[in-house]
Parts: structure tokens; C-alpha cells; sequence
């Protein structure tokens, strides 16, 4: 062989090359665990912040507020049943219109006006008993006042009514009606929610926080009863002295 010939490379192992190509894997994989690693870091940190800022924007306190009122009933309206009987028809009609004209006399000396009084129904019944048959005639009228002091006055003297002969029946008495709701319905619905921040800001005193604005709220039905239970076995009705009630429910938030 001659020794001028041209030199020929001797290859590199096969076993190195597979080295370095197993080492270049291994950098890139390190690198993408790297990152993959970094990112769900900062995805967990944000995920996480972003809960507990959404949890924090949840935080709210739900209360009722409470707010009464006394007030005085402004319409007055008594339905006065009574009745006369006799064996005989034309008899009992008769004494049926004496005893109308007695209970206008009664309000007019009262000073009701005559309008204050309208008739409300009349009905006639009979009954017989071994033969003998005896009529009934019942009439209704209704007292309507917004004078409350002169309507007590009335049923002040409604046995003055029964001693000058007229029979009553059961379920003549006086109602009294508070009308004008809506007239104080803003301002107590505006107290009944001041009561409930004020509950609000001790619970959040309480728990280290602020309370801050209305989230939702809803208003109550409004109750009228009588004031100081003296309608109790009478009916509520009965009296003219009433206490509005209303109660609220709102949800605040809390900073």
C-alpha cells in the first residue's frame, strides 16, 4: 500500500452518538417539565386567587327589619240587625218600621247626619207550631262614619237602642277600618330597612367586617291589629285604635 494515499476518517463510535442524541432528549424533557411545572404553578396561584376573590365578593349577611306603627282607625261602619215578630204579618211589619224610625231618631240625636244611615237588606220568615204561625221581620241598616269619637259615642249607648223596645240581633256591632295604608307604607318600609342595616352592622362588627350595599331585599306583608289586644274575644275589628306591622328581609353585602 502506497503511503502517499489519501487519509480516510475513522467513523465515531456508534455508542457516542447515541449518547449524545439520549442527552438531548433528556435536556428537552427536563425543559418541558420545567415549564409545565412553572405553569401550573401560576395556574394553581391564580386559580386559587381568583377563588378567594370570589368567595370574598360572596360574603354577604341576610337580616329582617322590623317596623310598627299606632295608628287610628279612620272609617267607622256598624250593621245594625234587628227583628219583630208577631202571630200576624201586617203586626209585625208595623212594628218593624217603629223601630226604623227609632234608630234614626237615636243617630240623629247624636248628631249623625241622615245620609250616615242605609238599609241594607230585609227578609221575612215564619214558623208554625201546632197551628199557631208566627212572622218574623228582620231588617238590616249600616251606619258609615269617618267620625271615630262619635261612632265610640253610638256604641256607648246602643242599649239605649234595646230599652226603647228594638231587638237586636247577634251581630250588630261597630267595625273600625284603617284606610290610609298607603299613605305611611314608604316611610315605614324605609324604617323597617335602617332596622335591619343596624342588625347587619352589628353581625358584621361581630365577625371584623363592613357592611356595605343592599344585594336584594324583600318586603313583607303589611299586618294591621289591634293595638293593644283589647279586640281579644271581640274581634280585632272592634277597636280603633290599630298597630301597623311590616317586616323586610335584605341581603347586604359585606366588604
Amino acid at each position: 500500500m502506497s503511503e502517499n494515499a489519501d487519509a480516510q476518517p475513522i467513523p465515531a463510535p456508534i455508542s457516542a452518538n447515541k449518547a449524545e442524541m439520549n442527552g438531548s432528549t433528556t435536556a428537552r424533557w427536563f425543559g418541558t417539565a420545567a415549564i409545565a411545572s412553572i405553569g401550573m404553578i401560576a395556574g394553581g396561584y391564580l386559580l386559587g386567587d381568583g377563588l378567594l376573590r370570589a368567595k370574598e365578593a360572596d360574603r354577604s349577611v341576610t337580616v329582617r327589619g322590623l317596623a310598627e306603627r299606632d295608628v287610628t282607625a279612620d272609617l267607622a261602619t256598624w250593621t245594625i240587625s234587628y227583628s219583630a215578630s208577631s202571630g200576624n204579618l201586617p203586626t209585625a211589619q208595623a212594628k218593624m218600621r217603629r223601630d226604623t224610625e227609632t234608630i234614626r231618631a237615636f243617630f240623629a240625636e247624636l248628631d249623625f247626619p241622615e245620609d250616615a244611615l242605609q238599609p241594607t237588606g230585609a227578609n221575612v220568615s215564619s214558623y208554625t207550631n201546632r197551628g199557631v204561625t208566627t212572622y218574623t221581620v228582620r231588617q238590616r241598616i249600616a251606619l258609615r262614619t269617618r267620625d271615630i269619637a262619635l261612632a265610640q259615642k253610638a256604641v256607648a249607648k246602643q242599649f239605649d237602642l234595646v230599652s226603647r223596645g228594638v231587638l237586636l240581633e247577634e251581630g250588630s256591632g261597630m267595625s273600625y277600618t284603617f284606610t290610609k295604608l298607603n299613605e305611611i307604607k314608604p316611610d315605614m318600609v324605609a324604617e323597617a330597612t335602617r332596622d335591619a342595616r343596624a342588625s347587619a352592622q352589628q353581625f358584621a362588627q361581630d365577625s371584623g367586617a363592613r357592611v356595605g350595599a343592599i344585594k336584594s331585599a324583600t318586603q313583607g306583608y303589611f299586618s294591621i291589629e289591634a293595638r293593644d289586644g283589647s279586640g281579644a274575644g271581640w274581634g280585632q275589628a272592634d277597636s280603633p285604635f290599630k298597630k301597623v306591622r311590616v317586616v323586610t328581609t335584605v341581603n347586604f353585602s359585606l366588604d
